[in-house]
């Protein structure tokens, strides 16, 4: 029985700012660009109150909450602070797996700091954190990943939540479906169709029904309803790729997709802010409304280095979609693959240059 944490350190971001200026404690701090196109990397919980939540167009943040203050992001500090964490998870196990600058999975099966409780790892670590950073961090302790990240968000911020195997079944069945990783707004909509709202509705449907509505990913979905997650903690997993995608409620045709692919964008560039891992090909992906997927890419000699130049290739990969223009869309996914060390991409842009 494994004994897994996850940790999620409170509004990240905008914590840091916080913190880093005394004159935005207590304020609703937005860490965003501003501009049309801009997304909310980050929402200080002041803000969030007003219903500001990371991800959304920064327009759309500035109506809900006017008084916000909009803070530009600093990655570099960011990942200064998210190395320190790392180094405090590290003193305690050896099986750390960062997802993003601000969460990782542990497992502290096997502690290197003597510990009378996974829970008490969990509460060792986030003290540490608060003393060496003056910020704050959340954890769910559980038997698996699935389950110790449900748990993370259960008393944020600044909270512990454990499900214990015993509680596992009682913990799930009356959490909605959308608690599930996957199960989007579109996922949703499709279970309802079946009359399953929650995971113990889920639980109820036959996993070889599921499998076969919704292929593998309806095993997945029959696994999960039961607390099924046999997934270990694998340290120093390079990012390969890093994409954002969305279902659109009504499909579009092709000349129609640009504010979409620009959304996703720079979605999909925030998030490699937080790798330092260089990626070279730039991918767009389409669904139609028959279900055919497409995906096209391009590598330019030098790794796109704006969100603009990221942004101006996605939208030229358009252009080598050779479907008819009556062809509608259902989905668009827009993102970055062929990651390399920063070192290694630095290198081979000097040979550019070479004799």
């Amino acid at each position: 029985m494994r004994k897994i944490l996850h940790i999620d350190m409170d509004a990240f971001y905008a914590s840091v700012e916080q913190r880093d200026d005394p004159s935005l404690r207590g304020r609703p701090v937005v860490v965003a660009w501003r501009g049309a196109r801009s997304v909310v990397c980050a929402a200080s919980y002041e803000a969030r109150v007003f219903g500001v939540r990371s991800a959304m167009p920064a327009v759309r943040a500035e109506r809900l909450c006017p008084d916000a203050v909009f803070v530009p992001p600093d990655f570099t500090r960011y990942k200064a602070v998210s190395r320190q964490v790392r180094e405090i998870f590290q003193r305690h196990t050896d099986l750390v797996e960062p997802l993003s600058l601000d969460e990782a999975y542990l497992d502290v099966t096997e502690p290197k700091i003597a510990s009378p409780s996974a829970t008490a790892t969990a509460e060792a670590i986030r003290a540490r954190i608060r003393e060496e950073t003056a910020l704050t961090a959340s954890a769910g302790v559980a038997p698996n990943k699935f389950l110790a990240k449900i748990a993370s968000d259960w008393n944020k911020p600044d909270g512990v939540f454990v499900v214990k195997p015993a509680q596992v079944e009682a913990f799930l069945t009356p959490l909605p479906v959308a608690r599930i990783p996957g199960v989007g707004k579109v996922m949703q909509k499709k279970l309802a169709e079946l009359g399953v709202t929650t995971v113990g509705e889920l639980r109820e449907v036959p996993a070889a029904e599921l499998q076969a509505r919704f292929g593998s990913f309806g095993g997945k979905l029959a696994q999960r309803a039961r607390g099924i997650d046999d997934r270990p903690v694998q340290p120093d997993q390079p990012v390969q790729s890093i994409s954002a995608e969305d279902t659109f409620e009504s499909d579009l045709p092709l000349d129609q997709l640009e504010p979409a692919i620009r959304r996703l964008a720079e979605k999909a560039w925030l998030a490699t802010r937080k790798t330092n891992r260089v990626g070279r090909t730039v991918v767009l992906k389409l669904k139609t409304d028959r279900f055919r997927i497409l995906t096209r890419s391009h590598t330019p000699d030098v790794p796109p280095e704006s969100l603009q130049r990221f942004t101006d290739i996605a939208l030229a990969l358009r252009g080598r979609v050779d479907l008819p223009g009556s062809t509608r869309y259902r989905l668009v996914g827009v993102g970055l693959a062929g990651f390399r060390e920063r070192d290694e991409v630095l290198d081979s842009q000097a040979g550019l240059f070479d004799g």
